[in-house]
């Protein structure tokens, strides 16, 4: 097994990424600037909420496999493997903000003590490794020598560890191979496919794949808008889409749109990479601002179906950009929450996990103990995130605390037809047919199911 340092160790990818890695039987050292972040670690305490997580953190630690620390000095100390994991922030012009990963380089090569090789785990541009190399060399001791891989994260908040145990792929870039071949022995034993390529083939598979799952959806949020005027149900168009092979079923539910720390910041990163190098990212920019009318199409309807917004109570239900994580960066509810106050609309609110994290970006909205609470009183009930205790609420409740009973269903979790049988006055996002029938959802049928006669079509004449 290897000896590890994770820089940025404190962050979500960084104490994911080392605390798998020490479950795999490796020595991880994770390091962070932020002592706040590093002292709650020592205690036990997690800066992130991601399911699982706090158990493997605690079981590794406890064994000694796992360990935290602001000292370079000590996280490098004998390190086989340093791994960058710091932010990388967009920029005023959608450019990615590579300051932390420069002074990781740096101090990386300023505090190393032997051979290391550098990995970067952070989503960087295309041409981030040559850069980092160049910084190495420049600072490095002379008698040292280091080699620079891409290995970039393909981590989905919510299922983080999942996702790194279980990875479709393990994507590695380097202008040396043996080193490329040394960092691919500590994933062997989760026996995935392993992609070794050069530097920037390897940064730029990072970038394709978030852009063309952002993609994905803003296409069938941009399906579902049309689904709305011509009277088809997005949810039924999609059950049919997915069963084409060529398809499938994955980031194929329209709703409020996509939020967190990578799509949002690696499609506008990979436009501004476009455009600084002569091309013309027309899709990437439609992506993106498909995206934000997502957002604008909740507070319409909302002053569509309410005539005014100003001195009207919405209530928010999800804060977090997805169900499963508290992370607030790029959600849709901080902008959604924005625009309604904008119109004068007092906003109440809950979430499962993320309220502490809201608290600190989101001022004047009243956080309630459940989303009962959130809802008495309230002109109108928004779903901004799917989280599964929404799918399962007492909604006759809801409505009879309602003073207007008014429901957008921005996550499409509850059936049109149901939700107007219990009073309410519903939207949700591409439910475009008349709710005002009986109604029903698509069937899928297999051919047991039916009569031979139905099958081959020889009815009776």
């Amino acid at each position: 097994m290897g000896k590890i340092c994770v820089i940025g160790g404190g962050g979500y990818v960084g104490l994911t990424t080392g605390a798998c890695f020490a479950d795999l039987g490796n020595d991880v050292v994770c390091v962070d600037i932020d002592e706040a972040k590093i002292a709650g670690l020592k205690r036990g305490k997690l800066p992130i909420y991601e399911p699982g997580l706090q158990e493997l953190v605690e079981r590794n630690a406890k064994m000694e496999r796992l360990s935290f620390t602001t000292s370079y000095d000590q996280g490098l100390k004998n390190a086989e493997f340093a791994f960058i994991a710091v932010d990388t922030p967009s920029g005023s012009e959608g450019e990615a903000d590579l300051k932390y990963v420069r002074i990781a380089a740096q101090t990386i090569a300023e505090r190393m003590s032997g051979s290391v090789i550098i990995v970067n785990k952070s989503t960087v541009p295309i041409g981030t490794g040559d850069w980092v190399a160049e910084i190495v060399q420049e600072h490095i001791k002379p008698d040292l020598v280091f080699s620079v891989v891409s290995n970039p994260e393909f981590l989905r908040e919510g299922s983080a560890i999942n996702d790194f145990l279980h990875p479709d792929r393990i994507v590695l870039g380097s202008t040396d191979r043996q080193a490329a071949e040394k960092v691919a022995q500590l994933y062997l034993s989760l026996r995935a496919p392993i992609i070794v390529t050069d530097l920037r083939t390897a940064e730029m598979i990072k970038y394709a794949s978030n852009a063309y799952l952002a993609n994905r959806i803003s296409f069938i949020n941009e399906i579902a808008s049309i689904c709305e005027q011509l009277g088809a149900d997005i949810k039924e168009v999609t059950v049919g889409m997915g069963y084409d092979k060529r398809i499938g079923h994955a980031y194929l539910d329209a709703g409020v749109g996509w939020g967190g720390s990578c799509f949002p910041k690696d499609v506008k990163a990979l436009a501004h990479m476009a455009a600084i190098h002569g091309r013309n990212p027309q899709l990437l920019r439609a992506v993106i601002e498909i995206n934000r009318d997502q957002r604008r199409r909740v507070v319409q309807s909302l002053r569509e179906l309410l005539g005014t917004l100003h001195t009207k109570t919405v209530a928010v239900l999800g804060l977090a950009f997805k169900p499963n994580t508290d992370d607030m960066r790029e959600a849709p509810a901080v902008e959604i929450i924005h625009l309604l106050k904008n119109e004068g609309a007092s906003i109440k609110t809950f979430d499962p996990v993320a309220m502490e994290r809201a608290g600190e970006i989101l001022t004047g909205v009243t956080y309630c103990e459940d989303a009962y609470e959130a809802a008495e009183g309230s002109d109108a009930l928004v779903i901004v995130t799917d989280w599964n205790e929404f799918k399962h609420l007492d909604m006759a409740r809801i409505r009879e605390s309602m003073a207007q009973a008014v429901l957008i269903d921005g996550r499409n979790i509850y059936e049109p037809k149901l939700m107007q049988d219990l009073g309410f006055v519903y939207r949700g996002i591409g439910r475009g047919y008349d709710t005002s029938g009986p109604g029903q959802s698509a069937e899928v049928l297999n051919a047991g199911q039916l009569e031979e006669s139905e099958i081959a079509g020889d009815e009776a004449p």
